[in-house]
Order: structure tokens, then sequence, then C-alpha cells
């Protein structure tokens, strides 16, 4: 049963990190109001194909809700019904949160394959509470992180929606960011309490300052870096998502901070990397961390110098998560050996 609860665990953390992943994808191919109402998208479950199922037509049922293109501007039905010959403004409402007017397939379904992929993870983390349910006499921890993480997924979809009605909000984007690692590091401390964690490491009180130092570097290079992604949505509403070349121009201190503030990293986690060899501290997921570090560094040169690549935005914000996912268990694992 508990090695049952485990595989829950790994699949939950999977399923967070695949969220993590359509949403870069999204705000990479620049589709996040590819959907401009939530939950459904232009009032349907499943979304249009093309413009010409939400183009007004004569003599057509329409439910509450849903959206119609018409005349370059975006309308809701009010309640159901039935059009006539001629549009009636007393049946819709102007679509007002924001200035989407547009239809994209492409967009649309991208953002409609994100949201899909946080129902699928919705529905992972109800077998995860379950089993935790079930492990409760266990340890009384298992319940609390796992219900913590569920309703920490609950306050993510909240930020979703929030989102698309604010149309992009930066801030807001951070937040949902710093929260999606809140919900890793959750499933991670629920993983170590349920694994057999066989004590191998030695303990090394420079180590383990190095690496604290390394976990609040990380969180605030992701909270740099969305900052920066902010000055990047800034850009491409001036000059035009297929405007790459001007997305960075004249940027502000805070990109330089970010990219600057990598060198700080490196010589952090490559001093933890020395250490853990010089003194065969055991402590494997080091190598893993440095080499996330260096794609980390290779997708920002590329982003930065080749006018962001297709896919290196995405492979960036994972890379990052990752990380810091590591670097948390990581840091379990020291203080397992300094509470023995």
């Amino acid at each position: 049963m508990k090695n049952k609860f485990s595989k829950t665990i790994q699949v939950s953390i999977l399923s967070v990190y695949l969220i993590f992943l359509a949403g870069a994808i999204v705000r990479m191919t620049g589709s996040g109001m590819g959907c401009p109402d939530w939950p459904k998208c232009f009032g349907y479950y499943i979304p249009p194909t093309s413009e010409e199922q939400i183009t007004w037509k004569p003599n057509t049922l329409y439910e509450q809700g849903f959206i119609i293109i018409k005349e370059n501007a975006l309308f809701v039905a009010e309640n159901d019904l039935k059009t006539g010959t001629l549009f009636n403004t007393k049946n819709w409402s102007e679509y007002t949160k924001h200035n989407y007017n547009t239809f994209n397939k492409y967009h649309t379904w991208t953002e409609y394959i994100n949201r899909l992929v946080s129902v699928l993870a919705g529905f992972i983390f109800l077998f995860l509470i379950y089993g935790a349910f079930k492990q409760r006499k266990t340890d009384r921890r298992i319940p609390l992180l796992a219900f913590g993480a569920f309703f920490l997924m609950l306050f993510e979809a909240w930020l979703g929606k929030t989102v698309v009605d604010t149309n992009l909000t930066p801030a807001i984007i951070t937040v949902h960011m710093v929260v999606g690692l809140i919900i890793i590091a959750l499933l991670l401390g629920l993983k170590f309490i349920v694994s057999d964690n066989k004590n191998t490491f030695i303990f090394n009180s420079l180590f383990n300052k190095l690496l604290i130092i390394s976990i609040i570097f990380s969180l605030t290079q992701v909270v740099m870096g969305t900052q920066v992604r902010q000055f990047i949505d800034e850009q491409v509403k001036l000059y035009g998502f297929e405007n790459k070349n001007h997305s960075l121009m004249n940027p502000s201190f805070k990109f330089y901070f970010h990219r600057s503030f990598t060198i700080a990293i490196v010589l952090v986690n490559f001093g933890m990397l020395y250490l853990n060899q010089l003194k065969n501290l055991g402590y494997k997921l080091i190598n893993w961390i440095v080499f996330f570090i260096f794609l980390e560094a290779i997708t920002g040169i590329l982003m930065y110098y080749a006018e962001i690549p297709m896919g290196t935005q995405a492979i960036h914000l994972l890379a990052g998560a990752i990380l810091f996912g590591l670097q948390f268990y990581l840091w379990l694992q020291s203080r397992k050996v300094v509470s023995t």
C-alpha cells in the first residue's frame, strides 16, 4: 500500500511539472488569451476550431455565455436565444474585460490543452489525498502535506481564472509561479517521508550552508525571471509577437541583475559540487543540479543573443522549476543527516 502511495506522489509531482511545461508553452507562443473566458473557451467546453464557428449568424441557436465575433468585436450572449435576420444588441453584451477581439485556433487550442493538463492534475490530486488519508496513522504529516498541496492546487486554479480575467497581469503570473514551486516542495516533502531514506550521506556544515544559500538564490532568480518576462510581455504588446528582435530592446536593471546573478548561483553550486567530491559526502543530486544550472544558462544565453529561439523559453522555465525541486530534495536529505 505504501509503495502504491509513493507512486501516486511521483505521478502528482510529474503532473505539476507538466503544468509548468504547458504554461511555459502558452507564454512562449503568446497563447495566454487564446481563450478569453474561463473555465469555458468562447463559451464552449470544447473550443471552436475555426472563426466561422463563433461568427454571428442569423437564425441560429446560441446558449447563454457563448461568445461571438461580429464586426471585429466580441459579444457575449446574455441568455439562451435564437437569432433573427438582424443582429439584436439587446440579446448581447459587448466583451469588455480587455481588448481581446481576435480568434487564432492555434492559440486557442494551446491554451485549452494547458487547461486540460491542469484538470488532469486535479484528478490525480484527488487520488493523492485519498491515499494520504489512508496513511494518516502512519505519519500525521502525510495528510497535512497532501491536503496542503491540494488546496494550493485549488488556489492555483483560481489564480488561473484571475490571470485570464485581468488580461495576464504580470504580478499574478509571478504569484502563480511561486505557488507552483510551493506545491512542488510539499509533494517532495511527502515523497521524502514515505521513501526509504537510508542515511548514506556525510554531514558537512559548509555544504549545508551553501545549500540553503543556493535555494534562496534560486527562488530569487525565479522571481526576477518573472519580472524580466513581464518586460518582454510589455514589449510584445508594443511591437507584436512576431517582432522578437524587440523583446529585449533597452532592458531594465532587473534584466541585468537576473543575468549577472547567474554567476553567483554558479559559484555557490559549483562550490557544493567541489565539497561533495572533495569530502566524499555522497550527494548524487548535486550532479543533476549542476546540469540544470548549465541548461538554464545556455537557454538564457540563446534567448538574449539569438532572439528567443522557439522552445528556449519553455526549457528555461521548466529547468528552473526542476532545479528548485532538486535543491529542495537535497536539503531534505542533508537535513536528515543533521537530525540523526
